[in-house]
C-alpha cells in the first residue's frame, strides 16, 4: 500500500509542474500591462464616483474589471492568432510559439468573460456588468473580428472599447452613468487614435503583410501623421473638460495644459519629419502612454481636495475618506508599470 501511495503521488507530480510551467503563458495572454492600463482608469473612475464606497464591493469590482479586460485580450490573441504568427512584433505571444493552443485560449477568454460579468452582477450591479459584457463584446467582436481587417478606421471605432472602463468603474459605484464618466470616455477615445497610428508607423511593413489596413499602409505616412495631429489638438482641450465642469482642480489644469502641450509638440514634430520619422513616432508613442497616466494620477489627486463639486447623478457621498484611502493603497501600486508598455502588448 506504502509503495502505490508513492507512485500515485510521482504521477501527479509532472502534471502539477506542466501547469506552474505554463501559467506565465496564460497570463501572457491577458495582455497584462494593457489590463492594468484599463483597471487603473476604471479605478479612477470607481474613486470620483459619488455614493458609498465599501471596500469589498469595490475590490470585487475592480477585480471583475481586471478578469474582464484579460478576457478581452486573451480572446483577441485567440481571433488574431494567424497574422500575430506573421507580425515580428506578435511573433512570440503564446500562440503563436504554441504554448498555448487555440482552444485552450478560447475556453480561457470564455471563462474569464463570463466569470467577470457573473461576479460584476451578483456582486455589484447589472450596470456596470452589463457595460463590462458590452465591451469585451464591442472589442472582440465589432473591433477585432469586424474592423480590424476591413478598414483603417478600425482603431477610431474600436477605441470605444478602451474608453469605457471608467465608464464602468463609475457605473460600479453608482449604478447608473453621469455625465463626468462620458467625459472621461471621450479623452480616452479621442487619445487611442494618435496612440495607435503612432505605433503603426513603425510597423507599417508588418500591418501589409499581414493584410491589416491600418492608416499608415492604406493612406502613407502624410496621411497618418496629419490625423495624429487632428486628433491631438482635438484632445487638448477635450482634457480640459473636466477641469472646465469643475470635478477636477489646478492639479488636474496644469498637468493638462503642460502635457497637452508636450503632446502636440511631438505631433508637430512627427508631422515635419523628413526621411527618417520612425523615431519621432516612437517617442509620440512612448508620451501618448505617459499622458493617459498623468492626466487620470492628477484627476485622483485633485479628488480628495475638491468638496464642493455637485456631480451629476446627484447621488449624496457617504463613505469617508479613510476608506477611499484604504482602497487606493490597496488597488494601485506605485510602480506604473504600464508607463512601460512593449508594442508586443498592445
Amino acid at each position: 500500500m506504502k509503495t502505490t501511495a508513492i507512485s500515485v503521488s510521482r504521477l501527479h507530480l509532472p502534471s502539477r509542474l506542466r501547469v506552474a510551467e505554463r501559467l506565465p503563458d496564460f497570463i501572457a495572454l491577458t495582455k497584462p500591462r494593457v489590463m492594468f492600463l484599463a483597471v487603473f482608469t476604471a479605478l479612477v473612475g470607481l474613486i470620483i464616483a459619488p455614493g458609498h464606497l465599501d471596500l469589498f464591493r469595490a475590490s470585487t469590482a475592480i477585480l471583475a474589471i481586471a478578469a474582464g479586460a484579460g478576457a478581452a485580450g486573451v480572446l483577441n490573441m485567440w481571433y488574431d492568432a494567424d497574422i500575430d504568427a506573421v507580425m515580428t512584433r506578435t511573433a512570440r505571444r503564446p500562440i503563436p510559439r504554441g504554448k498555448v493552443s487555440s482552444t485552450e485560449a478560447l475556453v480561457f477568454g470564455l471563462i474569464l468573460a463570463v466569470g467577470a460579468f457573473a461576479l460584476l452582477g451578483l456582486v455589484v450591479n447589472l450596470v456596470a456588468a452589463a457595460l463590462l459584457a458590452f465591451t469585451i463584446f464591442f472589442y472582440v467582436v465589432v473591433y477585432t473580428a469586424w474592423l480590424k481587417r476591413r478598414t483603417p478606421q478600425n482603431i477610431v471605432i474600436g477605441g470605444a472599447a478602451g474608453a469605457l472602463p471608467p465608464v464602468i468603474g463609475w457605473a460600479a459605484a453608482t449604478g447608473d452613468v453621469g455625465l463626468e464618466p462620458l467625459v472621461l470616455f471621450l479623452i480616452i477615445f479621442l487619445w487611442t487614435p494618435p496612440h495607435f497610428w503612432a505605433l503603426a508607423l513603425n510597423r507599417t511593413d508588418e500591418y501589409a503583410r499581414a493584410g491589416v489596413p491600418m492608416l499608415p499602409v492604406v493612406a502613407g505616412r502624410a496621411a497618418t501623421t496629419r490625423q495624429i495631429l487632428i486628433y491631438s489638438v482635438l484632445l487638448a482641450p477635450v482634457s480640459l473638460l473636466p477641469w472646465g465642469l469643475g470635478f477636477a482642480g489646478v492639479i488636474y489644469g496644469a498637468t493638462v495644459v503642460i502635457s497637452g502641450a508636450i503632446l502636440i509638440a511631438l505631433a508637430i514634430r512627427l508631422r515635419g519629419s523628413r526621411g527618417v520619422y520612425l523615431r519621432a513616432a516612437q517617442r509620440l508613442f512612448a508620451f501618448s502612454i505617459a499622458y493617459l497616466f498623468l492626466l487620470f494620477a492628477a484627476l485622483l489627486a485633485d479628488h480628495s481636495a475638491n468638496r464642493s463639486y455637485e456631480p451629476s447623478s446627484g447621488a449624496v457621498r457617504s463613505c469617508t475618506d479613510s476608506a477611499r484611502a484604504e482602497l487606493l493603497t490597496r488597488l494601485v501600486r506605485p510602480d506604473c508599470s504600464f508607463a512601460s508598455l512593449t508594442a508586443d502588448e498592445v
